[in-house]
């Protein structure tokens, strides 16, 4: 609703040639705003970049809306630098409504990316149980965000109308193209993934089981641990009226590890693989020891624990080498810093080992979002099996706060304040404070 955004949409749709008899259907709509929303294979409006440097450009973080990025678009014709998966999102919801096509934001923690299309993450471990990252294609992001159009699917049987995944952010092709969706939410959950477009990605994404396997010398892959829970954690949305969030996890999947939830599963294995090639996999889980660990809550700035806990049932006295890799990331997952221990696990009982991560470790790598994604792997030196468990964690960064003074009323003059505390031991340099104010305030800009 702000002053040229129309004209800017309207402008994307003759960009990406779609011919005027389409644009009364929001199937063909989406499909190509899809495409044309990120720059990749046809100049559209956001470049991406997830490597921390963003010259020519701006942050992602630093954008507070898409009228600005769009408006930039329209005039330059040129793609905008720099977007990750909120500001494609962002974007895209705004071209959708401002075409009258309902629409909403949606994020899903823990999502998986699957790079091979057979809806499982496969993660290989080498012979010492450390994650081989030469041969590990798959990838866990800490959150991934897309949106959710409502439209009514002529295409598909009855049933699979309502809201649509679709997705902006260049991650796989289809048909030729960097685009998804839009993919069925109710297809999804049951597990229908034969129908178009692109539902065998975005059921991965968010119900996938992470495989970690470990292939023998005898060229046998041995099945170390299968993780049924870990992916699609929690999906949330806006809520209607507030700024609060609301759960819509169970839209996309039955309750984690029920029986309907396993059959939907089943059924998109069975309708959205490419065949597996014959060879020998054998899964014997590790029964007898299990491993969880927590990760402290933390300010940016300090240092903090991460506590390893083993419970080993068995009437065996075992010795178990530990790694931790805890890893710096964007949130898509990228690595690392490393520790490594050997722990005694003594028969029937509990053990718990302590790593500290110091802030002078990891402050100077440290990116936009203040992520680490934790990776624990132990391997039994008695049985050689290999326990292993990932996680992600945030560290708390200080909030804003804004307030205003003075009467606000329309035509008069108001001041506003913003307040920050820097939690580090060290002065801030550079600061860049931007203020949106949509219909009031176009954005400012102030260098501190």
């Amino acid at each position: 609703f702000e002053e040229n955004i129309l004209d800017a949409c309207l402008f994307l749709m003759d960009k990406a040639e779609l011919e005027l008899s389409g644009r009364g259907n929001p199937i063909k709509i989406c499909r190509v705003a899809s495409a044309v929303i990120n720059s990749r294979d046809d100049n559209g409006v956001i470049a991406g970049s997830w490597d921390n440097t963003y010259t020519y450009g701006v942050a992602p973080s630093a954008w507070t809306g898409s009228v600005d990025i769009l408006l930039e678009y329209y005039s330059s014709k040129q793609p905008v630098r720099y977007g990750q998966c909120w500001v494609f999102a962002g974007v895209f919801n705004t071209f959708l409504r401002c075409l009258g096509i309902p629409a909403r934001l949606v994020t899903n923690y823990s999502s998986a990316h699957d790079n091979n299309a057979n809806l499982r993450m496969d993660f290989f471990l080498d012979d010492e149980g450390k994650v081989d990252t030469k041969i590990t294609k798959d990838s866990v992001w800490n959150y991934h965000c897309w949106n959710e159009a409502w439209m009514t699917r002529p295409d598909l049987p009855v049933g699979f109308g309502g809201w649509q995944v679709v997705d902006g952010t260049p991650q796989e092709t289809s048909d030729g193209m960097y685009r998804c969706g839009p993919a069925s939410v109710q297809a999804i959950k049951h597990g229908h993934v034969c129908f178009q477009f692109d539902a065998p990605f975005v059921y991965a994404e968010v119900n996938s089981d992470i495989v970690y396997s470990r292939r023998e010398k005898n060229g046998t892959q041995v099945i170390e641990k299968i993780d049924t829970t870990h992916i699609g954690q929690l999906i949330v949305t806006k809520q209607v009226g507030g700024d609060g969030m609301m759960e819509i996890t169970e839209e996309y999947k039955f309750q984690e590890g029920s029986r309907e939830e396993r059959l939907a599963l089943e059924t998109a294995v069975m309708y959205g693989v490419k065949k597996q090639t014959a060879q020998d996999t054998m899964y014997q889980p590790q029964t007898d020891v299990d491993m969880d660990f927590h990760v402290q809550k933390a300010v940016l700035g300090s240092d903090f624990k991460v506590t390893i806990t083993f419970r080993n049932k068995s009437h065996n006295y075992y010795t178990a080498t530990t790694y931790l890799s805890g890893n710096i990331v964007f949130y898509t997952g990228v690595t690392k810093n490393e520790y490594s221990f050997s722990a005694k696990l003594e028969p029937s009982s509990s053990s718990t080992f302590e790593v500290v991560v110091k802030s002078s470790e990891y402050l100077s790598d440290l990116l936009d979002q203040a992520s680490f994604h934790f990776f624990v792997t132990a391997r039994i030196n008695e049985t050689g099996k290999i326990l292993a468990k990932q996680k992600a964690t945030v560290l708390e960064i200080p909030a804003l706060q804004i307030k205003t003074q003075g009467e606000t009323v329309a035509g008069k003059e108001m001041s506003v304040t913003v307040e920050f505390t820097n939690p580090l031991k060290q002065t801030l340099e550079n600061v860049t404070l931007r203020l949106e104010g949509p219909g009031v305030l176009r954005t400012m800009k102030k260098e501190f």
